[in-house]
């Protein structure tokens, strides 16, 4: 069993049944996603990567929110250093969003609250989301200027291009039934059966044979949008930290910060 530090802004834990719970550990912040996180997650996929007889995992936020996109206190510091090093902060969270969308086993996001942003893309990136009947989402990026570059391809495997074109124009926020109605969840419970439902998806796993369905995954993944090659990867990640770079982007984070409407021009 692995457990580490309570401290840490990503949680592991690994049963002797070899199913994995990753919880994003920032409650205080909403579980929003900074430099550490990602950095976190990402070895919390390596050492995924490496463990045997590894079935499924779990991925969940700890507190009251699943996660609420980036913390855009971050996403300004960032965007004030070198183009290098905004494009160093787009592809961490890109790989780490590739990444768990490839994953040999399935995944299972449970989800809680608020859901903004990146988390829309986590749980796209996931084979199966179960989601509290509390929960809010929004794709929220234009919002403050942003794009959603690095998780388009994953959004638009989840709920097809059609929705992806209304919500990630919009950003407006929809409800748990909307996004159950659009493909982003498959299930919607009641807060306090949301580990119950979970617990009854990877029993469902647990039946059946791991190659076989490491195999299936991979057929499924084989036409999907999320299946780009290196140049297109690059591309979007560096869409994304231009983007980021921009005046637009300024001003929508400044408008944040000062808790305004921004002035679009």
């Amino acid at each position: 069993m692995t457990k580490p530090e309570a401290a840490a802004p990503v949680l592991l834990e690994v049963d002797d049944r070899g199913v994995a719970q990753v919880s994003l550990n920032r409650p205080d912040r909403n579980n929003a996603y900074d430099g550490d996180l990602v950095q976190a997650l990402l070895g919390a996929l390596d050492v995924l990567e490496r463990t045997p007889r590894l079935r499924a995992v779990v991925v969940r936020g700890r507190g009251r929110h699943f996660q609420a996109g980036a913390d855009l206190k971050w996403i300004d510091a960032i965007r004030k250093a070198s183009a290098q090093d905004n494009i160093r902060a787009s592809r961490a969270t890109a790989e780490a969003i590739a990444r768990l969308n490839a994953a040999p086993v399935p995944t299972i996001a449970l989800v809680q609250g608020a859901c903004f942003g990146g988390g829309t893309g986590i749980l796209a990136a996931c084979d199966v989301v179960i989601a509290a009947d509390n929960a809010q989402f929004s794709i929220a990026e234009v919002r403050w200027g942003l794009t959603a570059a690095i998780i388009i391809p994953q959004l638009n495997d989840a709920v097809g291009v059609r929705q992806v074109r209304r919500y990630a124009l919009t950003g407006e926020r929809f409800d748990a039934a909307e996004a159950r109605r659009i493909g982003l969840v498959h299930d919607v419970v009641p807060a306090d059966r949301l580990d119950a439902a979970g617990a009854r998806i990877v029993e469902a796993i647990l039946r059946n044979g791991p190659d076989a369905i490491a195999q299936t995954k991979a057929l499924a993944l084989e036409s999907a949008w999320a299946r780009i090659d290196a140049g297109r990867f690059d591309s979007l990640v560096e869409r994304h930290a231009a983007k980021r770079q921009s005046a637009e982007a300024a001003e929508g984070l400044a408008s944040f910060a000062e808790k305004r409407a921004a002035k679009w021009t």
